[in-house]
């Protein structure tokens, strides 16, 4: 086996910049495909679109318990590999596996036998024809669950070892894959929301028996999942992986609760708000991929040291990673600002909803310039010490006062229309960054522990 350098040594500009590349390639393209989705299906019809974006939007809340969950694995594993522990980064490797597929058997089962009355209890009584749609999407979107749980705990398991590239190629191959089958099955065999359906499953499981297998068949891996059907539980790894994944999960989930509520105010201001807030939110996605793949990147590389036991060199690598995301998150919001115009001009609005969505970029541009790397990227570096719980209860705290609270506050106390929905998502930015930043400095998290022994 290779030996691996030292941990001072590892983490060179070069080695961070070939992890963090192939992170945004990954993000972005997961971005253009969520679009291409809903475009190809709309050839089905209204109702269709309607249907599966239901499906999605509860898919998402699911997704970010996935993710966290493999999250809280990865960092497992990469303190392991900090410490030059490969045996016990082996067993990890397989914990996270055996908790990922618990967990998404269980949602699955769920999902498929009670997503009717799951759809009902959250959007409430909807046209007979788009029930009709999303009951159908959601069956084949519930059995892809454990999929789509196994793709992405390998996907952090390869990133945890420092190797983004492979998880990058499986992406841009299952994505291709996922709009050729939409072709096929909705254009060419005229299966409409159901083709849908069973080219994510298709594209799901190919992911998943791709990453799985890459990790089984490589026996050099710090991360190999050679043995894994030899099962055999370590309670105290998974509660390990438990205490980073469940805190991250409820986090997550409670932001886009708080997201859900706040969308809603739009419906107040009519059609031309709605759709302004649409197009807006969908330039601002294509904004965060630089600082999602930079908090990726923070996670692995801070994981690592801690692991090593350097608190210095995670406070080192922190800063130039923090740095550099910023230094890209500021360049993409003045960019944004300077044509914003031409941005919106893609979606065709009419003259009112240009100029709401032109009042909504502004307010974006100039919070996310100043207050998105420290609200959204430094909470990375506090979870991979361990310190998943103070990320969970400001976050938690801030939707629900700055961002909830102040949105409703804005718009029915103060009367300042839809704006205040996004100066109060910029307000949630700036309190969040304050309490991580501060956390950080003080270096409470260095007392936490994520492995022993």
């Amino acid at each position: 086996m290779k030996e691996e350098p030292p941990i001072s040594e590892r983490w060179n500009n070069k080695a961070i910049f070939s992890l963090l590349w192939p992170l945004m390639i990954e993000q972005m393209l997961m971005v253009a495909m969520g679009a291409a989705d809903t475009v190809m299906v709309s050839h089905v019809g209204e109702f269709a679109v309607s249907g599966v974006n239901i499906v999605d939007n509860i898919s998402n809340l699911l997704i970010i318990a996935f993710t966290a969950l493999s999250t809280g694995g990865g960092i497992v594993v990469s303190q392991y590999m900090g410490r030059r522990d490969t045996a016990n980064s082996r067993v990890a490797a397989k914990q996270l596996v055996y908790t990922a597929l618990a967990v998404s058997l269980l949602v699955s089962l769920t999902a498929v036998i009670f997503r009717r009355p799951l759809i009902t209890l959250l959007y409430g009584r909807i046209e007979d024809d788009v029930m009709g749609a999303a009951a159908i999407y959601f069956l084949l979107a519930g059995l892809s669950y454990p999929f789509l749980s196994m793709h992405t705990a390998g996907s952090a398991l390869f990133r945890a070892t420092g190797n983004s590239f492979v998880p990058m190629r499986i992406s841009i191959f299952v994505n291709i894959l996922k709009v050729g089958l939409n072709v096929f099955l909705i254009y060419f065999l005229k299966l409409g929301v159901f083709g849908a359906g069973l080219s994510t499953l298709i594209s799901r499981m190919t992911g998943a028996l791709l990453s799985l297998s890459l990790l089984y068949r490589n026996q050099e891996s710090p991360v190999s999942l050679a043995g894994l059907l030899n099962v055999r539980l370590a309670v105290p790894m998974i509660r390990n992986i438990c205490n980073i994944g469940i805190p991250s999960a409820l986090e997550g989930s409670m932001f886009m609760v708080g997201r859900i509520l706040t969308q809603r105010l739009f419906v107040l201001f009519g059609t031309a708000a709605m759709a302004a807030n649409a197009v807006a939110s969908v330039i601002n996605s294509f904004s965060f991929v630089p600082g999602i793949a930079f908090g990726a990147t923070l996670t692995i590389v801070v994981g690592q040291c801690i692991g090593a036991g350097d608190y210095a060199l995670a406070k080192k690598q922190a800063s130039k990673i923090l740095k550099l995301a910023f230094f890209f998150i500021f360049t993409i919001s003045v960019l944004t600002y300077i044509f914003m115009d031409a941005l919106i001009g893609i979606f065709g609005l009419s003259p009112e909803a240009h100029e709401f969505a032109r009042a909504y970029l502004r307010v974006h541009c100039i919070s996310m310039a100043f207050g998105w790397v420290m609200s959204f990227a430094m909470p990375n570096a506090l979870r991979a010490a361990g310190d998943a719980r103070y990320v969970m209860y400001v976050a938690v705290l801030s939707m629900w006062i700055a961002r909830v609270s102040a949105a409703y506050l804005f718009v029915y106390v103060f009367e300042i229309g839809p704006i205040g929905v996004w100066i109060a998502m910029g307000t949630d930015f700036a309190i969040r960054g304050i309490f991580y930043y501060t956390r950080w400095r003080g270096g409470k998290w260095q007392n936490k522990k994520v492995i022993t022994g």
